[in-house]
């Protein structure tokens, strides 16, 4: 028995050539399945990506939606508010009592005999 550890000779066979084109075909096979799971890896990211931007933009487009309702919301109150001032005003347009009230208040217009002073709010006392 020779235990030399020199360098071994590769034996020029059949059964070496078709192991050879067996390990061939494995190594194109393997390369084959990196490139394909490589492809697939860098498409679920892209989708992913895409996924996580339209999230984003569906969340800021509800709040903006949100934060408008909340102001028409705001707006339609005051304007209720509005709504029924005017209607107090419109019931109190029909009592003659008031309108002669706001003709001597805004228009100086006085009953027979009555005298009218204009005097000044407590912000406007200039001698």
């Amino acid at each position: 028995m020779n235990q030399d550890k020199g360098p071994v000779t590769r034996l020029n066979s059949n059964y070496m050539k078709q192991y050879d084109a067996q390990m061939e075909r494995h190594k194109r096979r393997k390369k084959r399945l990196y490139r394909r799971l490589t492809l697939f890896a860098v498409l679920i990211v892209a989708v992913f990506g895409y996924l996580l931007n339209y999230h984003l933009d569906q969340r800021q487009l509800y709040n903006e939606k949100v934060n408008q309702y909340e102001q028409l919301q705001q707006d339609l109150d005051k304007l209720k508010a509005e709504e029924k001032d005017l209607k107090e005003e419109m019931n109190l347009l029909k009592d003659t009592d008031y309108i002669l009230q706001i003709a001597r208040k805004d228009y100086f217009l006085s009953k027979e005999g009555e005298i009218i002073f204009n005097v000044p709010e407590d912000g406007d006392l200039s001698y």
